[in-house]
């Protein structure tokens, strides 16, 4: 059955007219102001006509020719990926931290015990910074995400 201009759309045809708008707009027959009015009307579009309006005033669209949109999974997954590669990296950077806050502490006890007194708690200094510089980055990692799903 031919697709009329009143037949609902499917998402996967919004994709390729995106596509085709991308394309010109790459080319140069749409300005960045027509591109974004028309990718707005794009994803409210419910029908072919109304999908084929947005495209009418440029060359060779045909809707029914276009090739299939591109799977949005490798992005996911890729996505995925770069999450798992940030969590990786910040979970390897505390625990650096960790580990070097760590032996500051027992060398600070060693020369406090083995000492008149107990010196200034100068692992602080080495710590404090460093943590601090973690912490603002695993803030902005994790609101980052929050923005970009």
């Amino acid at each position: 059955m031919a697709a009329g201009p009143e037949m609902r759309a499917s998402d996967g045809d919004r994709d390729k007219v995106a596509s085709v708008l991308r394309e010109h707009y790459a080319q140069g027959r749409l300005t960045t102001e027509e591109f974004d009015e028309r990718l707005e009307q794009l994803y409210t579009s419910k029908t072919y006509g109304e999908l084929a309006v947005l495209t009418s005033d440029l060359p060779d669209v045909d809707l029914r020719r276009l090739p299939e949109a591109p799977s949005r999974a490798p992005e996911r997954a890729k996505a995925s990926s770069v999450k798992g590669a940030q969590d990786k990296g910040l979970m390897a950077a505390w625990s650096v931290w960790a580990t070097a806050s760590g032996i500051n502490w027992m060398i600070w006890l060693i020369i406090g015990v083995t000492g008149d007194d107990f010196p200034y708690p100068w692992p602080l200094w080495v710590m404090g910074p460093w943590g601090v510089v973690l912490l603002v980055t695993t803030v902005a990692t994790v609101l980052g995400r929050g923005r970009n799903p």
